[in-house]
């Protein structure tokens, strides 16, 4: 957080968009933080786009509100806002040097800044996304990621209150993509600016976030810190969509407090954190993440045969089956093959699962 001013640096307030019979926002209500980074993460279609570009001002909501630093904006024109955009190819101007890429919104605006205080602009911000020295190269001849910097340091340079990000590193390939990411969040650190990503990439979303907005079908199905979303999330959607989890229907047997135990087929207890609206008797699903499960070769827990196994680095990830649960995910750490030894298609072993592993859940 920047400053001392604790009041929102924008907000949506009932903001609603139709296209026709399309509504693609749905009465959307947020707050958002002076200096937080927070990102809209939904899968195509689900209305986050939609609402970056209300933020934007490239759309006006047909019902409800938009807020910026405490004044409503609906009528005001996008070249107007304090917010800049980066869009996810960049839109750089190929015919024009960097450095006139980066000054084109300074020089748009009237009056004109003296040419030596644009100048000086333009440099600070190509050292602030570290490209020092680019100024006079052509965009053709910058790589995809020095391209995202450039559209970064273009969005800088007017100093504005929100920065939008409409998934700005899909173009990437993986490993560029995660040395941006953390760049990102190293700048947004350092400008205090209000950073918004929309993205449908779930790791993004996790690595880069103060918080997350959930979307689905237009509407916010649930907001909260990456950890909370990952460790408590509401309903299958949100758990299915934060991180990779594993599904299995039964009944639910009992609820102590916040905690329930529910029976599931074969009538394999699953006993964890109780969902919202869980209830004893009703039909309810268990959560649990492939990484809070064990594949052991010892006798105990769950017999399964090994369907598949994918080697990823630093984890391994077998898929396996039983005969009541069906097939399943199980994230293995190199620690834990170090002293089982590796599994391979067709070897059987047995799944365990510590109690409170599972999130109960209603039956969406």
């Amino acid at each position: 957080m920047t400053g001392n001013d604790d009041s929102p640096i924008a907000e949506l307030r009932g903001a609603t968009k139709r296209f026709g019979p399309v509504v693609a926002a749905r009465n959307l209500n947020l707050t958002i933080r002076r200096g937080e980074f927070l990102s809209f993460l939904g899968p195509s279609g689900c209305g986050k786009t939609t609402a970056l570009r209300m933020l934007a001002g490239f759309e006006t909501p047909s019902e409800g509100a938009i807020f910026l630093d405490g004044q409503q904006v609906n009528d005001l024109p996008a070249h107007r806002r304090p917010v800049n955009m980066v869009f996810q190819h960049y839109a750089l101007f190929p015919h024009l040097t960097v450095a006139e890429n980066i000054s084109y919104g300074l020089r748009q605006r009237r009056p004109k800044p003296p040419k030596a205080d644009v100048a000086a602009a333009v440099e600070r911000a190509l050292e602030t996304v570290r490209l020092p020295g680019f100024g006079a190269r052509r965009i053709w001849e910058m790589s995809g990621g020095q391209q995202q910097r450039v559209a970064l340091a273009r969005a800088i340079v007017n100093e504005p209150k929100l920065l939008l990000l409409d998934e700005p590193m899909a173009a990437l390939d993986k490993k560029l993509r995660h040395d941006m990411q953390i760049e990102l969040q190293t700048l947004q650190r350092q400008l205090g600016i209000t950073f918004i990503l929309v993205t449908h990439d779930q790791e993004e979303a996790l690595s880069m976030s103060d918080r997350i907005c959930i979307m689905r079908d237009g509407q916010i199905v649930q907001m909260g810190s990456p950890r909370d979303l990952y460790d408590r999330p509401k309903n299958r959607y949100v758990a299915d969509f934060v991180g990779k989890s594993n599904f299995f229907d039964g009944t639910v047997e009992s609820v102590a407090g916040d905690s329930a135990k529910m029976t599931g087929p074969g009538d394999v207890a699953f006993v964890g954190h109780a969902g919202e609206g869980v209830a004893p008797g009703q039909a309810a699903m268990a959560s649990v993440r492939p990484e809070q499960i064990s594949l052991s070769r010892g006798a105990g827990g769950v017999p399964v045969t090994v369907v598949n196994r994918i080697f990823l680095g630093e984890h391994t990830e077998y898929l396996v089956r039983n005969p009541d649960l069906g097939q399943f995910l199980i994230l293995a750490s190199r620690q834990a093959e170090a002293g089982e030894g590796n599994f391979e298609p067709g070897d059987t072993g047995y799944a365990t699962w510590r109690d409170g592993a599972a999130l109960i859940l209603n039956n969406d």
